[in-house]
């Protein structure tokens, strides 16, 4: 069996079973990372060197017996996380030459845990965009077939995991940004609760909403690094202070009289007819072990895209107004005086998507808009909070669709923007009310891969992952490795 079509669990046991050594895993992936980036340029930088160090010590560790349970583990960062004398861009112009002088918290905990980092995945540019269209480095590629994409803004992660180039990566969901691309590629990701996992470090988009997370193959595989990645981090303000749960040892739950709340406006005119037939079929599935299938309405989750672009690009346009040429980061050549600087260089360093955001948001917090648009969308946020609270006195989970279609054609959406948008119905509402959430592969249409995704209460991580491994041992799509990359 080929290393690559190992999960992170399989790799874990191996490598302290001393089966194979880190520095030969991390050389295999390294060697398929680099023959995959013409085809899928699922990578802004490869890190070969720190890879193979990083390896050599963790075969070191293993041989005293040393280590922990990711020992040894390769893994890809999402290029929005600080790396500690790595290139960190956002894959962006406007932070091409920026060299992070210090880690994420996400990046210091899964390197505690032993992990080798063999690079940096492409993007959406400051993770804005629903199909990896927008970075600066060019569009990622969906490994099922390569004239489409693999969704965003963690696409290069979630292409890489598909790809097998890296047996898991990190992510992050600011409206749907880890759930959609795993959907598209067929993988399996999770986003937890608001304040689980710290954003120090992590380069900000829309801080009440953006929150890492994991792409991997199974959900075994995503509590073992969501567990990894967890906990209470006092350099972040936003940090919830709450034990972390063994996700791994809670995985084997069982289903049995689980209710399953299936949301009744997520199957609507706007989704996919054989994208619905796959995820009933799924939910089929949870019904035959032992769930309860139950109708919810939640009325308001339509206003969750109109609320989203209002807050989200509200938050955007302060968080980037550091970006100003003058400390880091891209700076225009030859400014005529101050005013030249500022204007070029983020006008020079921006691309269109985020720039159509910044605008967006500080139109709607101008003193004469922000009753209007800004006020009335936080208050419609708490009416989607309130629902879902109302959903979840009734069910333990949520369920439906991830996303409205399989993946579409490079290009086919890029000029209009509303519909790109709508991409992500069925995710934002749940980072609107900071809950967890996550997509499973249920299925194909057409050759493209299918999510399924569940959503739970506050801190239900543990849950979640139980009710995905149970559906994963019950089928297989979770398994399939696109052709080209088997």
């Amino acid at each position: 069996m080929s290393l690559h079509t190992l999960t992170v669990a399989q790799l874990a046991r191996g490598l302290r079973a001393r089966e194979y050594s880190a520095v030969e895993v991390a050389t295999h992936f390294l060697a398929r990372i680099e023959a995959s980036q013409p085809r899928l340029n699922a990578f802004v930088t490869v890190t070969p060197e720190l890879a193979l160090a990083a390896a050599a010590a963790s075969d070191e560790r293993l041989a005293r017996g040393e280590g922990g349970a990711l020992e040894g583990v390769p893994l890809a960062h999402k290029d929005i996380f600080c790396t500690d004398g790595v290139l960190t861009t956002c894959s962006s112009r406007m932070l091409s030459n920026f060299v992070a002088p210090y880690d994420a918290t996400v990046v210091t905990r899964l390197k505690a845990a032993g992990m080798v980092t063999v690079g940096k995945t492409n993007m959406d540019e400051f993770a804005m965009g629903s199909s990896n269209e927008t970075s600066f480095y060019g569009p990622v590629r969906n490994p099922w077939d390569e004239t489409r994409v693999p969704g965003g803004s963690s696409g290069g992660s979630a292409a890489a995991v598909a790809a097998r180039l890296a047996p898991v990566a990190t992510g992050t969901d600011t409206g749907g940004s880890i759930r959609q691309p795993a959907a598209l590629v067929g993988i399996t990701g999770i986003k937890p609760t608001y304040g689980r996992v710290s954003r120090y470090g992590m380069i900000a988009f829309a801080s009440s909403l953006d929150q890492a997370g994991v792409l991997g193959v199974t959900a075994e595989d995503c509590a073992l690094l969501l567990e990894a990645m967890s906990g209470f981090d006092p350099k972040d303000s936003t940090s919830v202070d709450a034990p972390v749960p063994c996700y791994a040892a809670e995985i084997d739950r069982p289903v049995r009289g689980l209710r399953i709340g299936v949301i009744k406006e997520f199957f609507d005119k706007g989704l996919d007819a054989r994208t619905a037939a796959a995820v009933q079929a799924a939910l089929e599935v949870y019904r035959k072990q032992g769930a309860e299938l139950v109708e919810v309405s939640c009325p308001n989750l339509p206003l969750s895209v109109p609320t989203y672009y209002v807050v989200a690009p509200a938050e955007c346009s302060s968080n980037l107004s550091r970006f100003d040429g003058v400390r880091f980061g891209y700076r225009c050549k030859e400014p005529r005086d101050l005013m030249d600087l500022y204007k070029r260089s983020r006008g020079e360093g921006f691309g269109a998507e985020v720039k159509r955001r910044i605008m967006t948001g500080t139109y709607v917090l101008s003193a004469g808009y922000y009753d209007a648009y800004y006020l009335k969308a936080q208050k419609v946020r708490q009416l989607i909070n309130a629902e879902f609270k109302r959903a979840f006195a009734q069910v333990d989970v949520l369920a439906g669709p991830t996303s409205p279609t399989p993946a579409f054609a490079i290009g086919a959406k890029v000029d209009d923007p509303i519909t790109m948008y709508l991409n992500d119905i069925y995710t934002i509402g749940a980072n609107l009310a900071g809950l967890p959430a996550m997509s499973l592969p249920c299925g194909f249409v057409d050759g493209l891969p299918v999510g399924l995704q569940l959503i739970g209460p506050h801190f239900a991580e543990g849950p979640l992952l139980a009710a995905a491994h149970a559906y994963q041992c019950e089928t297989d799509w979770h398994r399939h490795v696109p052709p080209a990359y088997a």
